[in-house]
């Protein structure tokens, strides 16, 4: 360069830079005319943050990467930016939000019990199966909702709302969504696929249209989890055995489609509540064995399910030490205490709220009045007027208990068996060399393969690998029933890709797929083959903050900003009307009328006060 330009280059530069340290004093700042610009190093800083984009990471999984892609975009509009983090399945979403690498992650529940307590319990109270709160007011207005009838709580329940929403932001809510599910109609017989609100799906009353098929051909369904959290019924509460417990264990109650308690399919012929709502009578039915596998086949044990397991499996189900990694107690913590009542005369005593006996009560519908009460599962005889009947007491009124016996953590495992392979010490448990029942690697195909499951429900799981699992009919579930299992084998391919299994439907590799995205009605609706069927369902979708070291958990207002950049309304313009709003995981079940509506300029406002705060 020659020496004449590179003294003008100095030249300038010096310029610059002498122009850019120019102080300017109160007396000149007042005298300068409105049209120039006067700005001292510190406002210069101060516009500089209020301008500059927060940056924020989002969490969530390929599955939902148009949610994803559409929250960032809202969130970018309302001064984010936004760092994607998407993991390619459950386990290592799971595991990237355990090691809390994320600010903001997206998030869903489904409330399977039909019952709000069940929608907020696990998730927003202090220890929580999935809780990351710890939050005294809402721990109270959870307690509190629980004890109330359905007329009482709605206020509580919307309370609960305004702290865990607006007032504290611990979620963003995005929708509430359609439950829809497509079948074969060429192969199944349509009417005999249900569609559940909560409850899983019903795989005992699915049949063939063809039914000479039962015994010969499996009934094919899909799921995209190939690795089982375990098949011990309190030790998972997730959607890769969800299904598979649901119909390996049988229950106490059950839930019709539309969330209404029922014996029908359960272990009960008929249940009464006394009238201060703490205590709870079943009478069980004498006609279901526990089913196991040999040489890979379902043979009954000759075992009967009865009061024994009943009173084992709900006792350990409340106990968060009864297994290593409990992962549902919290759902069972209300209950107090399960027996077996051997004296007719007490449920004579036992009064319903309208005044009738709970021994009149339990005997609506029965084959034999109740002439006798036994302890011994092997002595009952509803024929001859012996039955048993269990009496549960919760620790304090809370009717809601009664939903939660339905669910699949509920299922009753055998007692003798349980006891035969759990001989670890729960405190000293060792992963790697216990081994515990339900452990998935006892039904996986390969060295370890050792299947000592009992099952209690009307399928039992025989064999698995990463391709596809194998269930066959318990040959003592209500035989001669109309619960009795119409169709002999179920197999349950694993495909991770819903674009993937929805071909598998049409191309007939399978005959139901469960969780048909909106985005693919039209498909579904445009094959002469498959049938759609939805319903509103429980499930909600929302953003969880980060509530450890992260700057989310220490800022409300942080939180805030993200809450009303959320517009649920292009949402549900991306799914042509088929979500719906929502404000919690409450919203499906209590319509407390409140509503999240986006608000860019309070987005704004709630930046700026947490930019000025970490200034």
């Amino acid at each position: 360069m020659k020496r004449g330009k590179l003294a003008a280059l100095l030249l300038i530069s010096l310029t610059v830079v002498l122009g850019g340290c120019k102080v300017t004093t109160k007396n000149e700042a007042a005298e300068a005319p409105a049209n120039t610009s006067t700005t001292t190093n510190a406002q210069q800083t101060e516009s500089t943050n209020e301008s500059a984009p927060v940056d924020i990471e989002l969490l969530g999984m390929s599955a939902n990467e148009a949610d994803l892609n559409i929250v960032r975009d809202q969130l970018a509009k309302n001064g984010f930016n936004v760092k994607l983090n998407i993991q390619a399945d459950y386990g290592s979403f799971k595991s990237q939000q355990d090691a809390g690498n994320y600010d903001i992650a997206l998030s869903s529940w489904t409330t399977v019990t039909g019952n709000p307590d069940y929608a907020v319990r696990s998730l927003f109270k202090t220890g929580g199966d999935y809780s990351i709160l710890a939050d005294p007011e809402i721990d109270k207005l959870i307690d509190t909702a629980s004890t109330q009838t359905p007329e009482q709580y709605v206020d509580t329940y919307k309370q609960f709302e305004q702290q865990l929403v607006f007032d504290k932001a611990y979620i963003a809510p995005l929708y509430n969504s359609l439950k829809a599910q497509a079948l074969n109609q060429d192969v199944l017989k349509k009417e005999s696929v249900r569609l559940s609100k909560s409850r899983s799906l019903v795989w005992e009353d699915i049949d063939f249209k063809d039914e000479a098929k039962r015994g010969t051909d499996s009934l094919v369904l899909q799921s995209t989890m190939p690795t089982l959290t375990s098949l011990d019924p309190i030790k998972g509460n997730d959607g890769s055995i969800n299904m598979i417990n649901t119909n390996m264990y049988v229950r106490l109650l059950n839930l019709t489609d539309d969330d209404k308690l029922t014996a029908d399919g359960s272990l009960s012929y008929n249940f009464a509540i006394d009238a201060g709502n703490s205590d709870y009578y079943f009478v069980l039915r004498d006609d279901i064995h526990f089913a196991q596998i040999k040489d890979k086949k379902a043979v009954d044990t000759g075992e009967r399910v009865g009061a024994e397991d009943v009173i084992f499996s709900l006792n350990r189900a409340k106990d968060k030490n009864s297994v290593p990694d409990h992962r549902t107690f919290t759902l069972h913590e209300h209950i107090k205490t399960v027996e077996a009542v051997t004296d007719p005369a007490a449920l004579e005593s036992a009064k319903l709220a309208s005044g009738e006996s709970v021994k009149a009560a339990l005997e609506k519908g029965l084959e034999t009045p109740i002439a006798g009460l036994t302890a011994d599962k092997a002595k009952a005889d509803h024929q001859a007027g012996t039955y048993q009947v269990i009496k549960l007491t919760t620790t304090e009124p809370f009717p809601q208990v009664l939903n939660y016996l339905a669910h699949q953590s509920a299922g009753i495992v055998s007692k003798k068996q349980v006891e035969r392979i759990n001989t670890y010490d729960v405190a000293t448990f060792d992963v790697n060399k216990d081994i515990p029942y339900g452990d998935q690697n006892t039904v996986t195909e390969g060295a370890q393969y050792n299947n000592t499951l009992y099952a209690s429900g009307p399928y039992i799981l025989s064999h698995k690998n990463d391709y596809e699992a194998i269930l066959y009919k318990n040959p003592a579930y209500l035989k001669g029933t109309s619960h009795e299992p119409k169709i002999e084998n179920v197999k349950i391919r694993f495909i991770k890709d819903a674009d993937s299994a929805l071909s598998a439907l049409r191309s007939g590799e399978i005959h139901v797929f469960y969780g048909v995205s909106e985005t693919k009605f039209d498909v579904v609706k445009g094959d002469a083959k498959l049938s759609l069927q939805t319903l509103p369902s429980n499930a909600v979708s929302y953003l969880l903050f980060n509530m450890k070291n992260r700057p989310v958990a220490e800022s409300a207002d942080l939180r805030k900003a993200v809450l009303y950049s959320i517009n649920q309304d292009e949402i549900l313009a991306y799914y042509n009307g088929n979500k719906f709003k929502a404000v919690s995981t409450v919203s499906p079940l209590v319509k407390t009328g409140l509503e999240l509506a986006s608000d860019p300029a309070k987005a704004k406002q709630f930046l700026d006060a947490f930019k000025a705060a970490n200034s």
